[in-house]
């Protein structure tokens, strides 16, 4: 079952870089931003994970936890990670087990060629593990922005 706004999110287990395996359970009391993307080292996806580099501090401040998540297998992401300089964790999701859970998959057409890749969303999961605010099909530019201020407004509530 598909999440919906203002429920709580299934608890989950996923194999992350840094040897982590990342269950949402063990995040309660900390605020959780997903973000999903269509694959590492390509010039949108890392132009997004350097904006949540970035504005790390400023997440952690909100008591929000950040993580990349990909069907990407763990080394491509333990170099795009080392590469970019981030200081988060990136999910290897290539079972799509959470990208079923976050229904993320979706038709996709290139060069008019149709696939089935990941849709780029990101969802903001409150400390309860309740999903309190999520974006689909996200355009790079000025995202990472709208995630932390809701963060933050979140944190204060």
């Amino acid at each position: 079952m598909a999440v919906a706004l203002d429920q709580p999110v299934t608890d989950f287990q996923a194999q992350a870089t840094g040897g982590r395996t990342v269950t949402l359970s063990e995040l309660q009391g900390k605020q959780v931003v997903l973000y999903f993307y269509p694959k590492d080292s390509t010039p949108g996806c890392t132009t997004e994970g350097q904006g949540f580099r970035d504005q790390q501090p400023a997440f952690e401040a909100a008591n929000t936890v950040i993580f990349g998540v990909s069907r990407d297998g763990i080394k491509s992401h333990e170099n795009f990670k080392a590469k970019q300089g981030f200081t988060f964790e990136l999910i290897s999701d290539k079972d799509e087990a959470l990208c079923q859970l976050f229904d993320v998959i979706k038709l996709k057409k290139l060069y008019g060629k149709e696939y089935l890749g990941v849709d780029r969303s990101t969802f903001l999961i409150d400390q309860h593990g309740v999903l309190r605010q999520e974006w689909r099909g996200v355009k790079v530019p000025g995202h990472v922005d709208a995630v932390l201020a809701a963060a933050q407004a979140l944190s204060k509530a």
